[in-house]
């Protein structure tokens, strides 16, 4: 069965086929930082637009910790929670992000089935903010989540979704292999499951 995956460049707009966002375009996951720290009004930048993310019922679930390397002991004690393959590459980047989703609605204390979703959602705005300020950020689900929430007291409330490394991207460390994207008509359905909609081709 064809998995409608495509290869795809490592410069990404250069081998968009559709006018994507410049910000969108560049992103890209590093395995490599320069020794630059990033500015504190950057950093709120980050921040500030994670904030305006959509969420359900506003519920906002998503909370974040933050680590930089100008506080070894803090830097210390998340990096060690990462995975040995990411603490390999990750202990470049200046920065280092924990985003977490609270499981259930302040208001009524209801289950919040997309709490995980909408922290997605502000780790996504994070990270074309990132971009937009020069930056890059590399998300890491390979993390020990039962140490994580030990050595910050996290509440049981609260459910770990990714560690971030972010910094200024070693260009020089950039990988030159191809990267694989599935065809738009291969996830973009219309009618019925699996049918390629019609309006990926239509002049509208």
């Amino acid at each position: 069965m064809d998995s409608g995956l495509v290869m795809v460049d490592t410069h990404i707009l250069e081998s968009t086929r559709i006018p994507l966002d410049e910000a969108i375009g560049m992103r890209w996951s590093p395995k490599g930082f320069l020794d630059i720290p990033v500015e504190p009004e950057k950093l709120r930048s980050l921040f500030e637009a994670a904030r305006w993310s959509p969420s359900s019922r506003n519920e906002q679930p998503w909370r974040f910790i933050v680590e930089t390397k100008s506080h070894p002991e803090g830097y210390e004690r998340l990096f060690s929670t990462l995975t040995e393959s990411n603490k390999s590459w990750a202990c470049q980047a200046p920065l280092l992000i924990a985003g977490f989703a609270k499981k259930h609605f302040d208001r009524d204390n209801m289950p919040n089935r997309t709490a995980m979703y909408d922290t997605g959602g502000a780790v996504a705005n994070l990270t074309v903010q990132a971009v937009s300020l020069g930056l890059q950020v590399h998300q890491m689900g390979g993390y020990d989540m039962r140490l994580l929430k030990e050595l910050y007291n996290v509440p049981e409330e609260f459910e770990p979704a990714a560690i971030l490394a972010v910094g200024y991207a070693d260009e020089g460390g950039r990988s030159s292999r191809v990267r694989l994207r599935r065809e738009l008509n291969t996830m973009v359905y219309e009618g019925v499951w699996g049918r390629a909609s019609e309006l990926l081709h239509s002049k509208l």
